[in-house]
């Protein structure tokens, strides 16, 4: 490895980086087999391609249980997440000892503000994030790593993100999404014996994905691996490559044109940073996350040996969507800890400022803030830790929970940073640095607002992950009636579907009638000294009522469903409240319990559900009253040049350059910008 390094810092066409951030929505099954296979080439298809291409990747089949998809089903399965699993004892004191060593790093070692000054985590500290172990957090003991559970394994990224966001994403892009997450679930036994060791004694990887012009939409991948005898050849150019700058091994998704003996397709492959042909060409910046070792990496004609593959041929966005289903609680683990932070200090400086004789904590309008964002830190958390407990038992599939959990974790996340901004005013408005510099306490407010704005875009955005989630919700009915809405099925199918869905749905609507939710009694074992059961009868009525108007929306518009993004987000976004309020319930009885501010936990739940049902009721008035068919036709005005003359008495700041960075491949005309850390 050292011989390569060398090699590799000799050669003009520096090394790369990933990328992590990037995800797929809808329907169908389609390769790409036809696109062109130059490397130049970038496939042309059609919207219905591209649809089917993220379909085909897509896991097809439940085999596992699932809470969320069967509340989106109207069924309030309970039984699911409650009792609230726990983890083993061993596990939690693995867990609980390596948290303690970690804490006193974050205290001791880990200086944000210089962070954000230098916009560069120092080596020093990722070195000794190494020797505490973090980068193999999730690596199994056999092959170096601290084998945490996902439990502890978000539970420490939510304390080192707390130190400094720009760090959490440092290891959650090599763990969650890098090259240890893929290997360990669908790694060769010899791969994970070349690359594992190494990741665990702190070679950093990085994922790459999307590309300067392809983000969310696989199908127009431009990058190639091109076989040639027992190696591949790779060349193409990635953006946005999360921990590229600085990593040792990259996890690459390129498109395998398909010839004699290759099936083709997107095709996954562990690349070493240091090979030739590696550049990085560019360290982004970006308005938040300063730290971030974020770049533009290109491959030109790059060998990997074909044993550098992972899976088979066309299994790359399979790999990529599988590993993300817990790779994406890492986000909401990190909104957890800023929620804790956010609370920190909206009660320590709202009991501090006085106004008019009185705390700003005890007006109202500020105290409406604090009381929002201490109920919904305790939902998210509530969340984050059921969901990753249910991913450590592998029980259930939580392909859907950790999407919930990453869109609302991401969302609420922001606007509790936001009130925290609003509840300090102008100094929150001010930079710490700033706060510093006149004598107040260094109070990093508006650096977190702006750290936080990236997980709404990071790991699938809030609008691809809307489609993600509908897709999977809708799933049970696209399987049984899916065919007759399919412009391209014949008669004969769709009489077949036509019979196979009145089966299901005669079974199906007569139980979105009445249910648990009715009864006076049910949930008794959730009224205490505050009484939490009467929202869980409201989460049974309601999931009924979500199944409902989703049946109705899918008999009134069929195949034009897909096109209804606004009807989808609003129906998601009550799954999720739903899934939230579930998750606050059961976590306020485990608390209670087991001993542990139970009467707390039970009054921010009651204070988190009440909450949460106002938006229901509003999310549930917007799926037939609002201005979504106004809205495109206004769309259609702007792009037009209809409204063009609102623009009129401005000047426009920006730069000149095209919208869309040139991404032919060929050599590099870049210093490369690789900086390795040892």
């Amino acid at each position: 490895m050292t011989q390569a390094r060398e090699l590799r810092r000799n050669d003009p066409h520096g090394p790369f980086p990933p990328d992590p951030y990037a995800r797929i929505p809808m329907r169908g099954e389609v390769s790409l087999m036809t696109a062109p296979t130059t490397p130049s080439s970038r496939p042309a298809v059609t919207e219905r391609e591209a649809r089917e291409v993220a379909e085909a990747a897509r896991e097809q089949h439940w085999r596992k249980p699932s809470f969320a998809k069967e509340l989106f089903l109207g069924r309030f399965r309970l039984d699911l997440i409650h009792p609230h699993p726990l983890p083993a004892a061993e596990d939690t004191r693995r867990g609980e000892e390596f948290l303690a060593a970690l804490r006193v790093f974050c205290e001791t070692r880990i200086d944000g503000a210089v962070i954000e000054r230098d916009a560069r985590i120092p080596d020093e500290v990722i070195t000794g994030l190494r020797e505490l172990g973090a980068f193999g957090m999730k690596i199994d003991t056999r092959y170096g790593g601290l084998g945490l559970t996902q439990v502890y394994y978000n539970k420490a990224l939510a304390l080192v993100g707390s130190a400094n966001p720009a760090i959490g994403a440092l290891l959650s892009a090599h763990q969650s999404i890098g090259v240890p997450q893929p290997l360990k679930q669908f790694g060769t036994q010899e791969q994970k014996d070349t690359f594992l060791p190494r990741l665990a004694d702190g070679d950093i990887s990085a994922f790459l994905l999307t590309e300067p012009d392809v983000g969310s939409d696989p199908a127009r991948l431009a990058t190639t691996a091109v076989p040639d005898g027992d190696a591949y050849v790779l060349d193409g150019v990635k953006l946005w490559t999360t921990n590229g700058v600085v990593a040792d091994l990259l996890v690459v998704m390129a498109r395998v044109p398909r010839s004699e003996g290759h099936q083709g397709g997107i095709t996954a492959f562990v690349v070493e940073a240091a090979a030739q042909g590696v550049t990085v060409e560019h360290r982004n910046a970006f308005m938040g996350l300063r730290g971030l070792e974020n770049g533009v990496t290109r491959f030109h004609r790059v060998r990997i040996p074909a044993a550098n593959r992972i899976g088979p041929e066309g299994a790359g966005l399979k790999i990529a969507l599988t590993t993300l289903n817990t790779g994406r609680l890492s986000l909401p683990a990190m909104c957890v800890g800023s929620g804790k932070w956010c609370l920190k200090i909206a009660r320590e400086w709202s009991a501090a400022r006085e106004q008019w004789g009185r705390p700003v904590a005890l007006h109202e309008a500020v105290g409406s803030k604090i009381a929002f964002i201490a109920a919904t830190t305790f939902a998210l958390e509530a969340v984050l830790d059921l969901s990753s407990q249910m991913a450590d038992e592998d029980r259930n599939d939580i392909r859907i929970e950790a999407a919930l959990a990453k869109l609302y974790g991401s969302e609420m996340a922001c606007l509790m940073a936001d009130e925290l901004v609003q509840i300090r005013g102008g100094r929150g408005f001010e930079t710490a640095a700033s706060l510093a510099a006149r004598g107040e306490r260094a109070v990093p407010a508006e650096q977190i607002l702006r750290d936080l704005r990236i997980n709404r875009i990071f790991e699938g955005s809030t609008e691809i992950m809307h489609l993600l989630i509908a897709r999977e919700a809708v799933d049970a009915h696209l399987s049984v009636a899916g065919d007759l809405i399919d412009p391209d099925k014949t008669l004969t199918d769709k009489a077949r579907a036509g019979a196979q869905a009145g089966v299901f749905y005669a079974k199906w609507l007569p139980k979105l009638v009445a249910g648990h939710g009715q009864l006076p009694t049910s949930y008794s074992e959730f009224k205490h000294e505050v009484d939490l059961s009467g929202h869980l009868r409201h989460v049974e009525r309601t999931a009924r009522k979500l199944a409902r108007s989703t049946f109705y929306a899918m008999s009134r518009w069929q195949g034009r469903m897909e096109t209804k993004q606004g009807f989808l987000g609003r129906i998601v976004d009550i799954g999720a409240e739903l899934f939230a309020m579930s998750a606050a319930c059961v976590r306020a009885e485990l608390l209670r319990g087991r001993g542990e501010h139970g009467r707390e936990a039970y009054q921010l739940a009651d204070a988190f559900c009440r909450q949460s049902r106002l938006r229901i009721e509003e999310l549930f008035g917007r799926l037939w009253a609002n201005t979504d068919d106004l809205d495109r036709k206004v769309v259609q005005g702007v792009l037009s040049g209809t409204y063009a003359w609102l623009e009129d008495g401005i000047v426009d700041p920006s730069g000149d350059g095209p919208w869309i960075a040139d991404a032919t491949p060929g050599p590099t005309a870049e210093t490369d910008k690789h900086r390795p850390i040892r």
